[in-house]
């Protein structure tokens, strides 16, 4: 069974190094929504993960197979945060 890496760029980057043996990439792809829907319910609390996040799938030879990416932008109607 082939093995992919789920690596999270956040501010902070972590990086799979163990990877998850899954049937094919359909499934890896289904695994990065699923990895992508925690990231957003866990880790969407915490106020420092900046504006931007990424999650990358990659292969055992560390080509990119999909990228799910995050990103923050508040409106107009949201009030300015006094310095």
């Amino acid at each position: 069974m082939p093995r992919f890496h789920f690596h999270v760029y956040d501010g902070i980057t972590a990086r799979d190094h163990d990877g998850t043996e899954l049937a094919d990439h359909e499934a890896a792809r289904a695994m990065a929504l699923t990895v992508a829907g925690e990231l957003m319910k866990d880790e969407g609390r915490r106020t420092s993960l900046g504006n931007e996040w990424r999650l990358e799938v990659t292969d055992a030879t560390s080509l990119v197979l999909y990228r799910i990416d995050f990103s923050i932008a508040e409106s107009a109607a949201v009030p300015r945060r006094l310095a």
